[in-house]
């Protein structure tokens, strides 16, 4: 374990941290000594493998939103607890920790909970990703407040309790946690306290209800009520079954003890691929073969247009086009004419202009999506919603029935927090299959606009509890961004399916032809329009040449007829 420290002491002097850029050299060094110099419990440390489970949330996710992965209210551990704007906040926190050290006072001190959490120090450190420079002091007493804020917060959840906190209990919690009148600033701390840079180690919390009930089997039943009971009131999932049990100990904090909740574990029925840019989905490979009559369009339009497009023909029309193009009649189809056929130069002479900035803006895809149609063009095409009374692992969809089967989910003014910290936990520590963010990515597809909300809305799928359907497609649209392609085996089953349905349909594969072959080619068809007017007028002239150089003759002749 120490070894574990020691290096991630040395990463810190290339990596970001939590301290200030002046890093106090002195006490730095006085940290690698004691850690090189304590050979104590070293026999037992090595066989304890504490893996980092608080992260810094990834670059690509923050950059979208960073409130909502940025604790507005209060901060809990070493990452934001130096935020002047959240300073506010301590004097709440001291409370908590008085009220604590009343209850204590008989069993222990609260000083002596700060020195076995001072002991606690190398776990406490291996937990966050970051190296922090902060004194063992410092920390211990930091973990101890916090820790005590964080339980006494719980406690509104009290899964034990068949009633919330009574007003006098309530009365006695500090006021921003109060249950009963402070709802809207509830509602502010919880989602803080979900968020993933603002998690402290489950393991305090064990410690310091084992010392007040003198009993680790009574502090996990104590500790497994208050979780159950804050997962109960958080989750996203309206499930018709209780909530799958979680083992306390193997929980690293509290958004880890809610995505193992909310995630099902993944006992080989789920896989990940590793998706190559090159690489195609099979519903798209199934599409681009659908039936021999869109190959043989394919192949004649794709011959058409290079025929169009070749340098001979552009080469033809162009250098008479500046004269023919300033005629009356042709000059409404100088646009169309230009577009089809000189419009590649024009890009490219655009494309010379722009800045190096925004050719690499648009090279690069703003965002992954799962190619799925949206909820309105499912529901045309005959697929019919219907709520599960599961969690993710109840998504499915019926071929037979055209049923596609979702979660139910409740969507509130914290939902968005507590989605979006679950896919970057999962994104930062899982080395499976992304299940959650695999399941936002479905919901992201098939989710564009407000009416594909009110549609789910209706069918019990979506439980909204926002002023519009219009929030509820931002919510979905706004998190599109995924660090990494993954498959997981029975979503991407689903989706498959429904794609296979749904591009089965005659009424579509018309529509996608008509699409395809006869809107998407409209300017091949402009120009041979023009091609054709230009020959009307063409053998128009020439028609109109013959027929006077018919009418002289005929007058000629008529004359010698008469001189005769």
């Amino acid at each position: 374990m120490n070894t574990v420290i020691l290096m991630s002491s040395l990463h810190a002097t290339n990596t970001s941290s939590t301290f200030d850029p002046r890093v106090d050299e002195q006490r730095w060094i006085i940290q690698i000594r004691n850690i090189l110099d304590d050979q104590h419990n070293d026999d037992d440390d090595d066989d304890i493998d504490i893996p980092i489970c608080i992260f810094n949330v990834p670059k690509a996710l923050i950059s979208t939103n960073s409130e909502m992965y940025t604790p507005q209210v209060v901060a809990l551990g070493p990452y934001h607890s130096w935020r002047p704007e959240l300073r506010e906040m301590e004097s709440y926190k001291l409370s908590a920790a008085k009220r604590i050290q009343k209850k204590l006072q008989k069993i222990i001190k609260f000083y002596s909970l700060v020195e076995q959490f001072k002991i606690l120090e190398p776990r406490i450190r291996c937990s966050y990703h970051k190296y922090l420079d902060i004194s063992s002091e410092t920390l211990a007493w930091m973990m101890a407040i916090d820790s005590c804020f964080l339980l006494e917060f719980l406690q509104i959840y009290d899964d034990a309790n068949e009633t919330r906190p009574s007003a006098l209990e309530a009365s006695r919690m500090p006021r921003l946690v109060n249950y009963m009148w402070k709802r809207p600033t509830q509602n502010a701390i919880l989602r803080d306290i979900i968020m993933l840079e603002n998690q402290i180690p489950l393991f305090l919390l064990r410690r310091k209800l084992e010392c007040q009930f003198q009993s680790l089997q009574l502090a996990d039943e104590k500790l497994l009520s208050l979780l159950m009971g804050f997962c109960r009131d958080v989750i996203p999932f309206y499930m018709a079954t209780d909530l799958p049990m979680v083992e306390v100990s193997s929980c690293a904090h509290l958004l880890d003890f809610l995505y193992q909740t909310v995630v099902p574990e993944a006992h080989g029925n789920s896989e990940v691929i590793e998706e190559l840019e090159d690489h195609e989905p099979e519903h798209v490979q199934e599409e681009a073969h659908d039936s021999m009559l869109s190959r043989l369009m394919g192949a004649a339009s794709c011959c058409m247009k290079r025929l169009v497009l070749s340098r001979p023909v552009r080469s033809i029309f162009k250098l008479p086009w500046v004269i023919i193009s300033n005629s009356p009649v042709l000059v409404i189809l100088k646009q169309p004419v230009e577009n089809l056929f000189f419009a590649h130069e024009f890009n490219h002479q655009g494309h010379e202009k722009d800045s190096p900035s925004l050719r690499t803006c648009k090279s690069q895809p703003l965002m992954e999506e799962i190619s799925i149609p949206s909820v309105v063009e499912l529901s045309r095409s005959g697929i019919h919603f219907f709520p599960s009374d599961g969690d993710i692992r109840s998504i499915k969809f019926d071929q037979t029935t055209s049923k596609f089967y979702l979660p139910t989910i409740k969507l509130d003014e914290n939902s968005e927090v507590i989605l979006r910290n679950l896919v970057a936990y999962e994104a930062s520590n899982a080395h499976g299959p992304l299940i959650f963010t695999r399941y936002t990515e479905l919901m992201n597809g098939i989710i564009d606009t407000a009416e594909d909300a009110k549609l789910l809305r209706k069918r019990g799928i979506v439980l909204n509890h926002f002023k519009s359907d219009q929030e509820v497609a931002n919510l979905w649209n706004g998190m599109s961004k995924s660090l990494r392609l993954t498959r997981v085996q029975f979503l991407d089953q689903a989706i498959e399916d429904v794609n296979k349905y749904y591009h089965g349909k005659w009424k579509i594969k018309i529509e996608k032809f008509i699409k395809d072959y006869v809107f998407s080619s409209w300017r091949s068809m402009t120009i041979l329009a023009a091609v054709f007017f230009l020959f009307l007028m063409a053998l128009q002239a020439c028609s109109s040449v013959f027929n006077s150089a018919r009418t002289s003759r005929v007058k000629s002749l008529s004359r010698q007829l008469k001189f005769v």
